[in-house]
Formats: structure tokens, C-alpha cells, sequence
């Protein structure tokens, strides 16, 4: 016959295990700092720079908004419906239509090329992309400076 009494000790065993265990940190900043002079992306990660790489943003004719805002929604595999259904995987939409967003169009990465939004090697915007994810969009950044 099994005796629970012999196992009376273990909800304050397991109380004592779980208390053991660090709390997690607080949840990470992720900041992408675009400089438009440069045609360069930023990438923070709790105030370390963690990545350089090159971008297109608006070329003659376009813009690219300056300013600071949060990421207002993410998008693993969008397309462009108001220019010919372009693809823009890993979208980190910031202001209305405008993103940070993979391209094809890799040879233009470094100047300027795009209709506004921000392109970034297919690589490199998923890795923005997850990283915002991970830590939610109220944790992170986009800041575009001239």
C-alpha cells in the first residue's frame, strides 16, 4: 500500500527549488538607429551595439520619416501592395506604411534606392525582426536621424 505521508515533505521541496531560482531579467531594449547620411542601420541591444549594416532608404523623390517611434507591427512575410506586390519579408512597420524590411535588391544596400521604407539584407532584418519579436515591440526602437 502507498503511503502519501512519506511524500508529505515534497510541495515544500519543490517551494524551496523554485524559490532557488533567479528571476528573469528585465526584458532587453532593442534599438535600430538609421543614419540617412550614411545609409547605415544601428542595431542596440540593451545599449551595446550589436550590429552595422548597410541600408537603402528613399531615394530622389521619396522620403524616409525622421524621428523615434515603437514598432507598430510585425510582419514575417509581407508584400508591398502599393508597389507591385514587392516582397518585404521580416517587416518592422514604425509609421503607417513605412518599415524596416528584407530586399532583393541587394546591390543598392549603402545608398539610397527605395520608395521610403528601409531596406536591409534578408539576413540582417530577420534578425531585427526575431530580436523584436523576442523582446515585444513596447521594448524596442526604430530611430531614423539625417
Amino acid at each position: 500500500m502507498f503511503r502519501w505521508k512519506r511524500f508529505a515533505f515534497l510541495p515544500l521541496l519543490l517551494a524551496l527549488v523554485v524559490a532557488g531560482v533567479p528571476r528573469a531579467e528585465a526584458a532587453q531594449q532593442v534599438t535600430a538607429k538609421i543614419d540617412l547620411s550614411e545609409q547605415r542601420l544601428y542595431l542596440y541591444v540593451d545599449g551595446r551595439l550589436r550590429g552595422k549594416w548597410p541600408v537603402s532608404t528613399a531615394r530622389k523623390g521619396y522620403r524616409t520619416p525622421t524621428g523615434s517611434w515603437r514598432p507598430t507591427r510585425l510582419e514575417r512575410d509581407w508584400h508591398s501592395r502599393k508597389y507591385n506586390w514587392a516582397p518585404m519579408p521580416y517587416s518592422v512597420f514604425f509609421y503607417g506604411g513605412y518599415a524596416i524590411h528584407g530586399t532583393t535588391d541587394l546591390k543598392n544596400l549603402g545608398r539610397p534606392a527605395s520608395h521610403g521604407c528601409i531596406r536591409l539584407h534578408p539576413k540582417n532584418a530577420a534578425r531585427l525582426f526575431n530580436l523584436v519579436r523576442q523582446v515585444g515591440r513596447g521594448n524596442a526602437r526604430v530611430v531614423v536621424t539625417r
